[in-house]
């Protein structure tokens, strides 16, 4: 029995472990050595992880772990689940936050920053939000975390606390609070019509419960908070806005927490509350594939244009992540699979991306990819990692992008939408166009800057995260299934929605 409710209690524990780290990092406050503070947060990242990789086998073997903390009414209670698509982006965040929280660690003593304090415990309260949402069975546990994440994340982005930082803070709240707020009438919504919030593999939304346009109506403000979080052109100009906090939080916001959480939100609305056969009858997934569409395409072109290396790798995101969109809006389960998959792949290659970026600042004091000519000599470790998630982004083989952007591709073409699957060949060509001088200019040899003369690498705190990561990748890329077997974690997911539909 014992052993029972410990086994059920483990979602609670991740949840709690990063809410524990939070308050005494926030209570202790600056009255305490840097050490104590960094050595709570590796004890909590550390005890979330193994947490969190203690459930793998449970998943895999498809047993339930669920856990009712109360009840608020019948059909209505704050209640734990874990499944396969709640595993993929659990262990995404519990693992990532182990590695970024080393990598704050260099960048925060490096570049000298203040605010510490606020800095470690919203960061934790971050993680604590996203473990939430993971392991949320219904629809009112997810809503609490999601907007407890909105609001956590905040202090992040005006961690500055200058005028620019405040106004995009401002901006960044009135994009999540509004999207939120609507996503909570629509689950009222959804309640009075259904009579339950629970996730359900394929959802649980009949094609009459609503009828036509109301429920394309309730779909979108549904599914608005999802997209707004995760960047969907036109509600992702909060995104590049939010750039103006350390680059840290920027690998939070484009890799482990908040911009996933959008994506996953759309996941869970699309094939958990709605499912296949309703997002298909009133058309919602079809008008949201095309949005993601557009957002590929012209995210990329976008970033071609930008100089600064970090709006370049902000407008990067906003593509890539409705790459996981579009993958769900398929509504097939090789694109499914395909679009879980690219939770991990994309988070592990463009945290390289940032944490390169954020090393390159510390370092050198170089924002702008004009001024890093030949900077490759003097960082070449942090080059070549960047180089290597460069390549991953645009999808080449041996790389994990190239596993998730494949499946969804087969997806594409399976479910008789080629236009979606050239989307995707497109967007790799033009990943290749705004990344790859990046890596001429840093290699550069017929130009040699004083500055980087001599080889200077960032502190092994910054470097050790970027190259494991960039290895990582290509591990995932290469065997898949290699230790925790993700992959077939995706495809238990996508198996598990779309096992009783036929489209």
């Amino acid at each position: 029995m014992l052993d029972f409710l410990a086994m059920n209690l483990r979602p609670l524990y991740a949840v709690a472990l990063a809410l524990t780290a939070s308050a005494l990092i926030y209570i202790l406050g600056e009255h305490v050595h840097r050490n104590v503070r960094e050595a709570i947060t590796f004890a909590a990242a550390v005890l979330m992880a193994a947490d969190v990789y203690s459930m793998i086998p449970s998943v895999l073997a498809g047993e339930e772990i669920k856990l009712e903390v109360f009840r608020i009414v019948k059909g209505i209670s704050f209640t734990f689940n874990v499944d396969p698509a709640g595993m993929i982006f659990a262990f995404v965040a519990s693992t990532l936050w182990i590695l970024t929280s080393l990598y704050s660690v260099g960048y925060m003593r490096g570049h000298d920053e203040k605010n510490q304090t606020g800095y470690y415990a919203a960061f934790a309260m971050c993680l604590c939000a996203t473990m939430g949402l993971c392991f949320a069975a219904n629809l009112l546990t997810f809503f609490i975390f999601f907007e407890i994440l909105t609001v956590a994340t905040y202090p992040l982005v005006v961690h500055y606390r200058d005028e620019k930082g405040k106004k995009s803070g401002h901006k960044y709240l009135a994009y999540t609070l509004i999207s939120g707020q609507i996503f909570f009438a629509a689950i009222v919504i959804i309640y009075v019509f259904t009579g339950t919030m629970d996730f359900v593999p394929g959802g649980f939304v009949a094609t009459d419960t609503l009828p036509m346009p109301w429920a394309c109506i309730v779909f979108f403000m549904m599914v608005g908070a999802g997209i707004v979080k995760a960047g969907v052109m036109p509600l992702h100009s909060w995104l590049p806005a939010a750039m103006v906090a350390p680059t840290p939080v920027s690998a939070l916001l484009h890799a482990v927490a908040v911009v996933k959480a959008g994506a996953f939100c759309t996941l869970r609305v699309v094939l958990y509350v709605f499912g296949p056969e309703a997002a298909k009858a009133c058309h919602g997934a079809e008008i949201l594939a095309w949005m993601a569409v557009a957002t590929i395409i012209v995210s990329s072109m976008i970033a071609i244009r930008k100089n600064n290396l970090k709006a370049r790798l902000a407008y990067s995101t906003v593509g890539q992540l409705s790459y996981i969109v579009l993958g769900i809006c398929i509504l097939n389960p090789f694109a499914a699979t395909g679009a879980m998959y690219h939770i991990i792949a994309h988070a592990f290659l463009k945290i390289t991306l940032f944490m390169c970026a954020g090393a390159i600042f510390v370092t050198t004091h170089k924002t702008d990819i004009t001024e890093m000519v030949g900077i490759g000599r003097r960082m070449p470790l942090t080059m070549t990692a960047f180089t290597l998630a460069s390549v991953g982004i645009a999808g080449f083989p041996f790389f994990a992008g190239f596993v998730s952007k494949a499946n969804i591709i087969m997806g594409a073409v399976e479910a008789g939408k080629p236009i979606y699957a050239a989307t995707f060949v497109v967007s790799a060509l033009l990943a290749l166009v705004y990344l790859l001088p990046v890596i001429f200019i840093a290699f550069r040899k017929d130009v040699v800057n004083p500055e980087f003369a001599e080889r200077g690498e960032a502190n092994w705190r910054m470097l050790v995260p970027l190259l494991i990561t960039a290895v990582v990748s290509i591990v995932l890329g290469c065997a898949p299934n290699l230790g925790f077997h993700l992959y077939d974690i995706a495809t238990m997911a996508g198996n598990s929605i779309f096992g009783a539909f036929t489209l």
